[in-house]
């Protein structure tokens, strides 16, 4: 069998097993809430999430196109193949790691890093396209800042509206609600995450010769889209705990408000086009909602060390991308 199509066949089944591996390490981020404030029973929630990522993940491929084209040329980077074979294997490494301890770290900083540190590896600094490359940066920081805001908006109307009901209905009413805003979550999850593979599966098709074009096919999205379902059908319980306890004692009304608060966030993000971090999305909303009902309920400690995690994926997972970059050489 030809080298480059075995390399590609190897891309493939790792960006599969990425997604999958999305799928689990992000299943709480859909669900955290709901569970944690009984709406959903954990098993039922994973389900209901499973089907909507993978609904989600079918919904467009704008996301993925950008991924494809606006990192580095897919066309004319130098050792295309290994380039991104290295960067999946360093997602995935980085993904593991997190996953392991229950940190809830950004799968898409995690990529992105990856491909940018195994293509300067291969070609330096000037292989980059800084324009969409920075498009792609200045989106990641700036959604987990407009969901926080947004969280505090949303919720601090929730408490205007509701200020005189009745609170043991209220909740029994926003607990019913968060079905719905749940499912909202986990399909705005998958319009967005699972695109980022299909992105990568698409580079490796064009740097084997495989594609001319940067549209998306339709077993690439249907392949992503499958694998996001799975993993996101085996949860992710421990990083469930952190986002569904650890940052804040969350009440019906506070989920509903954080819920909506990052679809709408990812929705937006989704709709131009864009790849954002859906743990950062929704703990920041988390965090938002928190500090508008009580800031001192807010564990800052847990918020500042996912905050340090976000800040250091991206350098690390450039790295690690680099590094298993040229190990690869030596083989391939």
């Amino acid at each position: 069998m030809d080298h480059l199509l075995i390399i590609t066949i190897a891309i493939a089944v790792f960006a599969l097993v990425f997604d999958f591996i999305n799928g689990f390490h992000d299943t709480a981020n859909a669900i955290a809430t709901a569970v944690s404030t009984k709406a959903l029973k954990p098993r039922h929630a994973i389900l209901m999430a499973a089907l909507l990522n993978f609904v989600g993940a079918l919904y467009s491929t704008g996301v993925a196109k950008t991924v494809t084209k606006d990192i580095v040329d897919p066309f004319t980077l130098m050792n295309g193949s290994v380039v991104i074979l290295a960067a999946l294997l360093s997602a995935i490494i980085w993904n593991l790691v997190t996953w392991y301890y229950g940190i809830p770290s950004s799968s898409s900083h995690a990529l992105i890093g990856s491909v940018a540190g195994a293509a300067i590896a291969s070609a330096g600094f000037g292989v980059l396209h800084y324009s969409g490359f920075v498009k792609i940066i200045t989106a990641l920081i700036i959604s987990p800042l407009l969901a926080f805001g947004v969280g505090y908006i949303v919720y601090s109307v929730f408490k205007v509206v509701f200020k005189n009901s009745n609170l043991t209905r209220t909740n029994r009413n926003f607990r019913f609600f968060q079905i719905f805003t749940a499912g909202l979550q986990a399909f705005s999850h998958g319009t967005n995450d699972a695109q980022k593979a299909m992105g990568i599966i698409t580079m490796a098709l064009i740097a084997a010769n495989m594609q001319t074009g940067t549209e998306i096919q339709r077993w690439v999205q249907v392949a992503c889209a499958t694998a996001m379902g799975l993993g996101t059908a085996v949860g992710g319980w421990k990083i469930i705990k952190t986002v569904g306890g650890n940052i804040m004692k969350i009440r019906p009304a506070n989920g509903v408000a954080a819920d909506l608060s990052s679809a709408l966030i990812i929705f937006g993000a989704t709709h131009i086009h864009l790849p954002v971090s859906t743990t950062h999305v929704v703990s920041s909303s988390i965090l938002g909602v928190g500090s508008s009902h009580r800031i001192k309920g807010v564990k800052w400690t847990t918020a500042q060390r996912m905050v340090v995690t976000w800040v250091i994926t991206l350098p690390i997972s450039s790295l690690i991308a680099a590094l298993v970059y040229f190990i690869l050489q030596l083989f391939l």
